[in-house]
């Protein structure tokens, strides 16, 4: 379990807290299965991940089984809990990972492999299958690495491939089965495969020839000689979360995230998304509009994101986006997509794009020559983007970003350069609209994946990668545009992992025993590690980088992601032709054999317009309606550890949540105007936070404080409300004086009576501390009203600043020391009797 202690000592404790709305806290002595939902990234990261949320929701959906979840600790939590001992535990009841019946690893992206074996040994979990005992969780894992699991092989029990809205609830179900039968493991893996779409590593063997090459994917059980992938039907009925949860934090998709489609048959020989989640399955306009608005509700977000390999691409998005933006506008919820494709861009679609997008036009034309966009199948022509970014420019967009990559097959010094050529022609387009026209050129080193027509082609190393980027950084600097380039070395690492086979689990362990961790942040990155672990082995990295031969046994021959090899044999060969394959849902089928054209089949929605019930009317905040409630909130227990700006977002957030009649700024970002306090110190508890509400329609106090607390995130209260005058100045000026009750350590007592009578006496307490590079003298003694000792407790009243340095001065410790304290604010005084608003004029 990790301490409160230790929380307090961390960078961005909120990352730990769990308790935030929308997450569920059931009965784990009650669950017959209890799952933790494991994300080998960060929180910020790992919230923001779309299937963690929808699996999350389906599990703790079912009355017999409990979800939980945990995400990798940042290296400053992992050094303190090495110091205390400290297991990795859960976010909802803070249970070690070691007492749950099936621990899930969400594979997104091969550089967080190392951080899956670092959170087993932080759970004091053994990182090999054959020598974890029964006792130890069911290690599962699941996402689109999980096409190609044999790095992991030896660490996993067993592998989600394909869509998991179904399986996992078949998988909690064996494992129901599996113990009230008085099972041990091995049955319960038998019971595993029998499910579709499951794959159990230690069924197969793996045999080697003695040139290193695979000469078996060895089946051991008859019966389970491949593995076909998971397919879910149909999208529309799926379940799906409009209760997400809510993090304190600022997470990278902060905002509604909608999924209304799954699957892309552009074709697109190098993206392996674009043939693991066919057939393509979209959700009706109107349930998209029933769950988008649900969760809005839920939430509190300003804003909606609509998901889908190629948003662009869905059947009826004009009809949809028109539809969204006349029902959300009027309640300030912006609608954004991050997916955008050249063949889908019509005028009438980027109009509707340019009222809800303020920021960069984003397209990946993905090679710069005509020849070579064919090799791939990109399907779009130099005018296509021309003619897209013309009419952006022209929109009113002054920034467009082109992603390209670098070492596609075929690849020629020509094509290179045609990068800069048409970056440059792009920027042309931009040539005397309003405010000008700018282009940013984003280059990846292309790495080849497994069921892909491109899984047999060469990757090209460090050096060739470098070279490509030197000449790029040149030739475009030239040109004065901007280029942002992948990390070669990650490049070159996620390429190894990408093929990789069972004799890469030894190279993991090496790696995280030499500190691997977080490998796809810049600033943790260490290559040379890698390199000593791979020295190690034994193990030549490069030589997974190399071009395969088209009888070779690969390494995930045994798993079927619905496409048959000979399929991707085919698209190899007319890549190598310039042969375009066009898209199935605008053209004839290409027989990828995804389909059976009955349950598993595409599933469109054709334009047409939309017969939605007219939106519910909202209030307008006219200008001479003005109310104002003053709130005293408490924040207490592990709130405490949400930092100021956190807690203005929990408040902004209930407040939508709770439908309150909040006035709002004018202007091009409108703000809710709701009041604050100065900032509570990160740690410090409070009885006494004063908030303000500026309202446009009149609410009785306690009916609002009711609706408020009932939005709220435990640890988080009203415990009082009451109108005031609207022109009563802000929290932040009506207060004189705070008053904080700080727990004093016995031994901090001794000489602390004479160290407050000095404190009072002293017309001066000068204190230095470090801001950023500087070093900065402040003066303690004016913010410092009153120091009372009384039965080992430290009562400080201020009228500014922080009581931690204050404390740290007297009790002689560190600021550090001082935030592990129990901190208290219990009073605040106001500078005059705020008069109540029926009482005002």
């Amino acid at each position: 379990m990790i301490s409160d202690n230790i929380i307090a000592q961390v960078h961005r404790p909120s990352r730990y807290l769990g308790g935030e709305v929308g997450s569920v806290r059931k009965d784990l002595d009650k669950a017959k299965v209890t799952f933790a939902l494991a994300f080998p990234d960060v929180y910020e990261i790992g919230m923001s991940h779309l299937g963690f949320a929808i699996l999350y929701h389906i599990i703790n959906g079912i009355e017999w089984a409990a979800a939980e979840r945990v995400y990798a600790p940042w290296p400053d939590m992992e050094e303190k809990m090495h110091a205390s001992g400290d297991r990795l535990s859960s976010l909802e009841s803070n249970l070690p990972l070691e007492r749950f019946d099936v621990l899930g690893f969400t594979l997104q992206y091969e550089l967080s492999y190392t951080n899956i074996l670092n959170m087993l040994d932080l759970a004091g979990i053994p990182r090999r299958r054959e020598t974890r005992g029964e006792a130890f969780p069911l290690i599962v894992a699941g996402g689109p690495c999980a096409f190609n699991p044999e790095p992991l092989a030896d660490f996993i029990d067993a592998a989600v491939i394909g869509d998991g809205e179904e399986a996992v609830v078949e998988l909690c179900r064996a494992v129901r089965d599996s113990r009230k039968a008085g099972e041990g493991r091995p049955q319960l893996l038998e019971r595993l495969a029998k499910i579709e779409g499951i794959y159990i590593p230690s069924f197969f063997a793996v045999d080697y020839r003695s040139d290193g090459t695979l000469d078996e994917v060895r089946p051991l059980k008859p019966g389970y000689e491949k593995v076909r992938r998971r397919f879910l039907a149909d999208l529309e009925t799926a379940p799906y979360p409009t209760k997400p949860i809510v993090p304190f934090m600022t997470t990278v998709h902060d905002r509604v995230a909608m999924e209304i489609a799954r699957g892309c048959t552009r074709g697109c020989r190098f993206c392996q998304a674009g043939y693991i989640y066919r057939p393509v399955r979209e959700r009706s306009p109107e349930r998209i509009l029933e769950l988008t608005e649900e969760a809005l509700r839920e939430t509190g977000y300003g804003e909606v994101s609509l998901l889908s390999l190629s948003t662009g691409d869905y059947g009826c998005i004009e009809p949809l986006l028109i539809a969204m933006m006349k029902r959300l506008a009027d309640r300030r919820v912006a609608v954004s997509f991050p997916s955008l494709r050249v063949g889908s861009l019509t005028p009438g679609l980027m109009e509707e794009i340019k009222k809800v997008r303020k920021t960069g036009f984003t397209l990946a034309p993905e090679a710069g020559t005509e020849r070579l966009r064919e090799v791939i199948n990109k399907g779009i022509t130099e005018e296509d983007l021309l003619e897209s970014t013309r009419a952006a420019f022209s929109l009113g967009w002054r920034l467009i970003k082109l992603y390209f990559m670098v070492g596609l097959p075929t690849e020629t010094a020509e094509d290179v350069a045609a990068i800069v050529d048409l970056a440059d022609r792009v920027k042309r387009t931009g040539k005397g609209t309003e405010g000008g026209a700018d282009v940013n050129v984003a280059v990846s080193t292309f790495v080849p994946k497994a069921h892909t027509p491109f899984q047999w082609e060469r990757q090209i190393g460090i050096g060739e990668t470098l070279e490509r980027q030197e000449m790029l950084r040149e030739a475009l600097k030239r040109k004065k545009l901007r280029l942002k380039w992948h990390d070669a070395s990650t490049s070159f690492l996620e390429g190894v992992f990408a093929r990789g086979d069972r004799r890469l689990g030894t190279v993991l362990e090496k790696a995280v025993d030499f500190g691997c961790r977080f490998d796809g942040w810049s600033d943790h990155f260490d290559f040379e590690r890698w390199e000593k672990a791979f020295h190690a082995c034994g193990i030549d990295p490069e030589w997974y980088l190399r071009e395969r031969g088209q009888e070779e046994v690969l390494p995930w021959d045994h798993l079927d992601c619905g496409v048959p090899k000979e399929y991707f044999l085919a698209e190899r060969q007319r890549s190598f032709q310039g042969c375009y394959t066009p898209d199935c849902r605008t053209a004839d089928c290409s027989g990828c054999g995804v389909c059976d054209f009955e349950a598993i089949r595409m599933r469109l929605n054709q334009r047409r317009d939309l017969s939605l019930p007219p939106s519910p009317p909202v209030a307008a905040d006219e200008e001479e309606d003005r109310f104002k409630i003053r709130l005293q909130v408490s924040k207490t227990g592990r709130a405490r550890f949400v930092s100021h700006l956190e807690f203005m977002s929990v408040i902004h957030r209930a407040a939508s949540r709770a439908e309150l009649p909040v006035r709002f700024s004018r202007g091009f970002h409108p703000a809710p105007r709701i009041s604050f306090p100065d900032a509570l110190p990160t740690g410090v508890e409070s009885e006494a936070e004063i908030i303000d509400l500026e309202l446009f329609r009149s609410l009785e106090a306690s009916g609002l404080m009711s609706v408020l607390n009932s939005a709220l995130p435990e640890d988080v209260r009203v415990i009082a409300a009451r109108s005031i005058h609207w022109q009563t100045p802000s929290p932040s000026v009506s207060i004189e004086e705070s008053i904080y009750r700080i727990g004093v350590p016995l031994d901090a007592a001794a000489g602390l009576p004479e160290r407050i009578r000095e404190f009072l006496g002293a017309k001066h307490v000068p204190e230095t501390r470090q801001k950023g590079a500087r070093t900065i003298t402040i003066d303690l003694r004016p913010g410092v009203r009153d120091l009372i000792l009384e039965k080992g407790e430290l009562w400080l009243t201020l009228t500014k600043g922080s009581p931690i340095a204050v404390a740290a001065r007297l009790l002689e410790r560190s600021t550090e020391e001082v935030r592990q304290l129990p901190i208290r604010k219990t009073v605040v005084v106001l500078k005059e009797d705020v008069p109540d608003a029926a009482d005002a004029d």
